[in-house]
């Protein structure tokens, strides 16, 4: 199977700017093309390396996107893969046999597979982080049976880089109350506020509460050569066919490729990273998009593949050299998955409130963002509303579940008519304690179709991160009432099954003996080896990780730059 795919059929891949010979070694491979592995590869060809980017997803352009719910949501065409079955597996319980099919059929690690990655169809919400994320151990002391620790960097350190992406790839909003320090102002003002917006606002100010305009990685003007948003509505799960979304894909991958020293190779799925007898990594083995086996000479890797698929990579690379998986000598690659804890509460209005239309999130609450003893438990989070599936006409209707909505005949109709233009969603986002029975490994059993071993989940949210799940909710409640809901329905909270955060799992750290890389992304065993994606994670935030995650990458680049100009690599 090559080229890039919309609805089903194939068409070819851009012609790529430079091709580099396999088995003569490049500056650089990157494994994973979305949230860092763009960064990190814009910033190392315009240094004047070589780099290869390896992307198990095809090419798809502004083009090749649509608004069909089928393609996108029910067959999984970004989130699949693109070649062969590829099965995830679960469990809640280190002690139980994962199941393909425990998550109803859906994989319990959501991403996507496509030149981007997930910043392709992510719904663009753009938090920083606080200072006190960066030492909440500190802060608070230790939390007994967990993984809970200070970052080896500090928010002071990271700032410029969060400036930096917010300007290069273009982030709209304004500061809020509770905004960490910053050293420039946004580069866009925000998104206009919609309906659900307006009632968020609307409730929270009767509480007392301070809403805010959500910061997002979505234009709300023109910037860069890249047009405004025009407010379709499909964001969530969708690719951006304006090119408004501030993806890797519409940002700086086609300034990478304009260096002519940056190759993509899309429908390369890495199976293995090698090292040679110097304990150097010098190659990566990967399929290439008609299956066959390719290995592509490297004189230094990162991977960037998310946090799934790096730890998985690296447990599938053990060798006599590293029996337990490349860069594992500590033992917790894989280790200490977090996925943010989230929960919902539904509400409907009297009124019209077509929240349907534009983005998903224009404005969000972070009084509750930290941690407050009086609450009895960890964790603190916020708080948005947003239409969430019911953005979109064909999940609405299979997801119409309020309470009392009968599930077919006219009266399924009649709530699946009135909700989809009355129906607001309340968002809590919050915490993920990490955990080390929290992991991903590699299935014993179960196999992809090229006998890869299957990436097993293991995972349920800490006692505390439930209790700040049905916190905010609660108060999620209290604020639509406040807005003059009609009525109001909760999913439950329960733990979950499903993350499409996927953090921690190669955390970073100053000792080896509980981290896996260094303060500059570089592995402890591998000098020559570099992690960086939502795996490099020591805390997860409150909830939006991809801002704190390109933040990182650009903070990596310099590091790694750097380190390869003083032949130190």
């Amino acid at each position: 199977m090559s080229g890039r795919h919309r609805l089903g059929t194939t068409m070819p891949a851009p012609e790529p700017a430079v091709r580099f010979p396999t088995r003569e070694p490049v500056d650089f491979v990157i494994v994973g093309s979305g949230a860092s592995g763009g960064i990190l590869a814009r910033e190392l060809s315009t240094a004047g390396f070589d780099v290869v980017v390896l992307e198990q997803g095809p090419y798809r352009t502004a083009a090749d996107f649509s608004h069909d719910e089928m393609v996108n949501f029910i067959q999984g065409e970004m989130t699949s893969h693109p070649g062969w079955n590829d099965p995830q597996t679960f469990r809640d319980d280190p002690d139980a046999v994962a199941d393909a099919n425990a998550n109803g059929g859906l994989p319990p690690a959501l991403y996507a597979r496509t030149v981007g990655g997930a910043s392709v169809h992510f719904s663009g919400n753009y938090w920083r982080m606080r200072p006190l994320d960066f030492k909440e151990r500190s802060l608070l002391g230790p939390m007994s049976g967990t993984g809970f620790a200070d970052w080896p960097i500090s928010y002071d350190e990271l700032e410029p880089y969060y400036t930096r992406v917010e300007w290069e790839i273009g982030v709209s909003g304004e500061p809020g109350p509770f905004d960490p320090p910053r050293s420039k102002p946004y580069p866009l003002p925000p998104m206009p506020v919609k309906s659900s917006g307006v009632l968020l606002e609307k409730g929270a100010r009767a509480l007392g509460l301070h809403p805010q305009a959500a910061p997002v990685a979505i234009l709300s003007q023109a910037y860069n050569g890249r047009p405004a948003c025009v407010h379709c509505g499909f964001c969530m799960g969708f690719g951006c066919e304006m090119n408004a979304k501030s993806s890797t894909l519409a940002t700086v991958l086609p300034q990478a490729e304009a260096t002519g020293r940056c190759e993509i190779r899309p429908l390369s799925t890495v199976y293995r990273v090698d090292t040679g007898d110097d304990g150097r990594v010098d190659q990566v083995r990967y399929y290439d998009a008609q299956g066959a086996e390719q290995a592509q000479k490297a004189r230094a890797v990162i991977l960037a593949a998310n946090g799934a698929e790096t730890p998985r990579l690296l447990l599938m690379s053990a060798s006599s050299a590293h029996p337990d998986g490349l860069a594992n000598s500590s033992g917790l690659v894989g280790k200490y998955l977090m996925g943010n804890g989230h929960s919902t509460l539904h509400a409907t209005f009297d009124e019209p409130v077509n929240d349907w239309k534009s983005i998903q999130v224009t404005r969000i609450i972070h009084d509750f963002y930290e941690t407050d003893p009086a609450r009895g438990h960890y964790g603190g989070g916020g708080i948005d509303a947003r239409p969430l599936l019911n953005a979109t006409p064909l999940m609405h209707a299979l997801t119409e579940t309020g309470m009392g909505t009968p599930r077919w005949g006219k009266d399924f109709r009649r709530d699946v008519d009135f909700g989809f233009s009355h129906h607001v969603a309340v968002l809590g986002s919050t915490t993920s304690v990490p955990l080390e029975r929290n992991s991903v490994s590699l299935d014993p059993t179960v196999t992809d179709d090229k006998g890869r071993p299957a990436l097993r989940v293991t995972y349920r949210d800490h006692d505390d991160d439930l209790a700040m799940m049905q916190f905010l909710q609660d108060r999620g409640e209290e604020i639509m009432d406040a807005a003059g809901a009609r009525r109001t329905w909760r999913e439950p909270v329960v733990p979950q099954t499903l993350l499409a955060h996927l953090l921690g799992t190669c955390r970073m750290g100053n000792d080896p003996a509980t981290s896996v890389v260094d303060a500059a992304h570089r592995s402890h065993d591998v000098p020559n080896l570099f992690i960086c994606d939502g795996s490099s994670l020591v805390s997860s935030g409150r909830g939006q990780p991809t801002l704190t995650i390109q933040a990182l990458a650009f903070r990596a680049a310099d590091k790694i730059i750097e380190a390869a100009r003083n032949n130190e690599i």
